[in-house]
């Protein structure tokens, strides 16, 4: 425990340094970007796809509205002007976003087009198209791709300060936490700022800093000034809330995220999960339903469907299951991996046995903590359930890289060791899944309670710590 409080100190230390100064910093970013008006009248305000400009190129979340203004003028730009490589370097990055806020598949091949297009206009040197193409690779889930782009680009300039959460991601999805946690030492001594307070809050979160994580969230949120930047934080800070079991500060964070960005669709599938967790069912539904209609990303289907199965309505889950296999053929059209989400829902709803064959090759390609526990649990479902403890004790313990407080990771592995008659730990682990979050599935807290309740609970045998 002492090791572990001294670790953390600098890192408690640099965000009380970001949250400091973060107010300069933004003033700063204001009077550059901004355009200047007469010395003596006020400058005027940022047109939609100045903004626009803005958040892609320093990986701020955009508003929708501007975000399609940026593409319509940079399109125009460059039927006129081809060779301006760095006008292509920006349309692809602003395809990547619009793809990723949309979930819409279909941007990313347009985006890497023109990103190539861009390298090769500028062969040499082209720092902004490295890094389009890094973030262009995160978007599809291959981290791999990523790290090598970001490196390129690391190469070219060290102290561009927005390579490094393309890199943070792309290191954390393949498992090596120690670079991701360099990278963001080294983000911290070049930029301060709300973007930089948001990645950091998914590091702190990935290590199990949940206090951290939500303190550098609520800071970024409240520094943020544009209602999209700050909306994608709330967002964020209302998953945590849900990962720690209050749903009510979840369902709090996710509806005034709604009220400053309609287009924050991520927030309505939170408000669905906080919803149904507070036996709001029809509200819950129609949130889902929501979300899906206007970001019809898989996860949601998946979500939804167990929903419906949680209440006995199983052609309706199948419904939703066949929605999740749709999107899952679009996104591959696109280039994206949803080969994690594949063998999730197959261990769950269709074939344990594919579902290892499709995540021991996803392993391979990219082994981060998500995967471990997803190939433990299909391991377990397909009856291998030695193979499978080995997995979720990568996912679950914190000297292998598994710090962060998941209940399903806990769930899964006191399952696991439930058959094989490792009583305590199985004892242990459901107990620490249900304190973590008690709603945190449909489908499976009845399940861990069940077990919980055949294993017995010895009187000695003291609860799981809190937070």
């Amino acid at each position: 425990m002492e090791n572990e409080q001294e670790e953390r100190r600098p890192w408690v230390r640099r965000r009380v340094l970001v949250g400091s100064v973060v107010g300069c910093a933004v003033l700063g970013g204001v009077l550059v970007l901004l355009p200047w008006g007469p010395a003596d009248g006020e400058p005027p305000a940022p047109t939609p796809g100045a903004q626009a400009l803005t958040a892609v190129t320093t990986g701020v979340p955009a508003a929708l509205p501007d975000l399609a203004v940026l593409i319509g003028e940079r399109e125009s730009h460059l039927r006129k002007h081809p060779k301006d490589a760095e006008s292509w370097a920006v349309l692809g990055a602003a395809y990547v976003e619009q793809g990723r806020r949309t979930a819409d598949a279909g941007y990313y091949p347009k985006a890497e087009r023109v990103l190539r297009t861009s390298l090769k206009v500028r062969a040499k040197g082209n720092v902004e198209a490295l890094s389009g193409m890094a973030a262009l690779a995160g978007a599809r889930r291959d981290f791999r791709a990523a790290r090598k782009w970001g490196e390129a680009a690391l190469r070219l300039e060290p102290k561009r300060w927005t390579t490094y959460p393309l890199l943070i991601d792309a290191y954390t999805g393949l498992g090596d936490h120690k670079a991701a946690k360099k990278s963001l030492d080294r983000l911290l001594e070049l930029r301060s700022g709300p973007a930089v307070m948001a990645r950091a809050a998914a590091v702190y979160r990935d290590h199990g800093w949940r206090e951290d994580a939500a303190a550098s969230l609520s800071d970024a949120a409240a520094a943020a000034e544009a209602p999209a930047e700050r909306a994608a934080y709330l967002e964020r800070g209302g998953q945590l809330a849900w990962e720690r079991g209050d749903r009510e500060a979840a369902l709090r964070h996710f509806q005034e995220a709604v009220r400053l960005d309609p287009d924050q669709r991520a927030a309505f599938a939170g408000q669905g999960r906080a919803l149904a967790a507070l036996g709001r069912t029809t509200e819950a539904l129609n949130a889902y339903r929501v979300a899906l209609a206007k970001q019809p990303l898989p996860q949601y289907a998946l979500e939804l469907g167990e929903l419906y199965q949680s209440l006995g309505l199983g052609q309706a889950a199948r419904v939703q299951y066949d929605v999740l296999h749709d999107r899952v053929r679009a996104a591959r059209a696109g280039g994206a991996d949803e080969e994690l989400l594949l063998g999730r829902f197959e261990a769950d709803h269709g074939d344990p046995e594919s579902a290892v064959r499709r995540l021991r090759a996803e392993w391979k390609r990219q082994p981060g903590i998500a995967v471990a526990d997803a190939l433990g649990w299909a391991l377990h479902r397909a009856g291998e359930d030695e193979e499978a403890l080995r997995f979720a004790k990568i996912a679950t313990d914190k000297a292998k890289g598994g710090g962060v407080r998941s209940a399903l990771y806990a769930y899964h592995r006191g399952m696991i060791e439930r058959d094989l008659e490792l009583a305590g730990p199985a004892r242990r682990h459901l107990q620490e899944a249900l304190r973590i979050n008690p709603y945190f599935s449909t489908l499976h807290v009845s399940r861990a309670r069940q077990a919980l309740e055949e294993l017995g609970e010895p009187a000695d045998e003291p609860l799981p710590e809190g937070d």
